[in-house]
């Protein structure tokens, strides 16, 4: 008799889940489907044909895929090839206490090539991936200007604190910070703007707003002295970069695939007021896909930068991590990385690193998100390119949410301590 066993069935997204069809004829191929619907009903599939043993298993730890989305031997390649039934749609999950995303694998006799399938599964399990472990507390948060969202652990604390920024979507992203607050850490996922009172769009980066928010935290009773750290990615990294120069409060700061110069917005810190460097959109190109290709027209920075343009991350007192895709279509992220090392090093500094992923895209997220290749963007009101190749793209989350624990445990608890 077929069954398909996924173990454990309920768990966090960040977690491994072990797939393992039994009770087939040796040598039989099968076609294994995963489908999710998000909270909005949009439709994500993937598929994979495997051949099953002697035994008449398959046992996705050890059996390699011969076709459909993947090809080699993937233990979570279904998870993290799910791919948009809508070109240019992006998984996000918006709830991140309430409920799980649920996802039902199904497996076939046969190999299965179209989508629509009209015979029924021989056997089929749903996994529930949740996005905020058990006892984990959402705080909504609007104090002076501040809004966002506030993630603490169970216990009685105080625990580090952590800022989540994300990029130029805008609005407000937490399932980033509640997987964080799943492993321990204070997270407050913050907006900048088009959420709720917050400007619809962004003219400045504003760094008192998020000098106001990293104090709030810090007055937090539930949060660790002296410092916090930020995570951030995209336009959320080069506000991060900037948080990590100018605010004393920021100690370790993660900067995924961002800018390290001021970039197409102002920066204004109390009296400080940088002129952002400025390009021609003349020089997007429209990838095959449909979807604007940005990187050239962000590669041409270095030829326009003034010494103004430039962050000063000499001033940084913190660690700060890089985390760059080498195929990020979005910026050179890794020659962003670089440059912000290399003036470290011209100043006898040795606070930074970087860890550079090649094959990786730009959205570089929790570990098992589906890739994410392209999607619309709501601001710029067009497709954006954010490349990556999906097994290449994959492998990267998985090493650097890894990395990004370790470097917040490192670098925000206390000696003695334990996380």
């Amino acid at each position: 008799m077929f069954q398909l066993i996924a173990t454990p069935s309920n768990a966090l997204a960040d977690e491994p889940v072990s797939i393992r069809a039994i009770g087939l004829p040796p040598s039989q191929m099968v076609t294994i489907k995963a489908t999710l619907k998000d909270e909005k009903e949009n439709l994500f599939q993937s598929k994979a044909f495997y051949k099953a043993n002697e035994a008449g298993e398959v046992d996705l730890e050890q059996a390699s895929s011969l076709g459909g989305d993947y090809v080699g031997v993937h233990p979570m390649g279904l998870f993290w090839s799910l791919k948009p039934k809508r070109a240019f749609q992006r998984l996000i999950k918006k709830d991140v206490i309430n409920s799980p995303f649920c996802i039902t694998l199904d497996l076939y006799d046969s190999v299965i090539i179209q989508d629509t399938v009209t015979t029924p599964p021989k056997a089929s399990q749903i996994v529930q991936r949740w996005f905020a472990g058990p006892g984990v507390q959402r705080e909504q948060i609007r104090e002076g200007r501040v809004r966002g969202a506030l993630f603490l652990p169970p216990g009685k604390g105080p625990f580090p604190g952590i800022i989540d920024l994300f990029g130029s979507y805008g609005g407000l992203f937490e399932f980033r910070a509640s997987l964080l607050a799943s492993h321990g850490f204070a997270v407050m996922a913050l907006a900048y703007f088009a959420y709720e009172d917050l400007p619809d769009t962004l003219l400045v980066e504003d760094l008192d707003y998020f000098e106001e928010a990293a104090n709030f935290l810090l007055a937090h009773p539930k949060i660790q002295q002296p410092g916090i750290g930020v995570i951030s990615l995209s336009k959320g990294a080069d506000i991060g970069l900037a948080m990590a120069c100018y605010l004393k409060q920021v100690v370790a700061t993660v900067c995924i695939n961002g800018f390290s110069i001021v970039f197409d917005i102002p920066l204004r810190y109390r009296d400080l007021v940088v002129t952002p460097i400025q390009l021609a959109l003349e020089r997007t190109e429209v990838h095959v896909s449909g979807a604007v290709r940005l990187r050239h027209y962000t590669d041409d920075s270095s030829n326009k930068l003034n010494p103004q343009n430039i962050l000063p991350i000499e001033k940084a007192q913190g660690k700060i991590l890089f985390i760059v895709g080498e195929n990020d279509e979005c910026l050179d992220s890794k020659a962003n990385a670089q440059r912000a090392l290399d003036q470290l090093r011209r100043h006898g500094r040795s606070n930074g690193r970087m860890l550079a992923y090649p094959g990786a895209g730009h959205i570089i997220e929790p570990p098992f998100s589906p890739h994410c290749f392209a999607s619309w963007h709501s601001v710029l009101g067009k497709p954006l390119l954010w490349g990556g190749d999906p097994i290449a793209h994959a492998a990267a989350q998985e090493h650097s949410w890894r990395e990004i624990l370790k470097f917040f445990r490192q670098h925000l608890l206390h000696s003695g301590s334990k996380l």
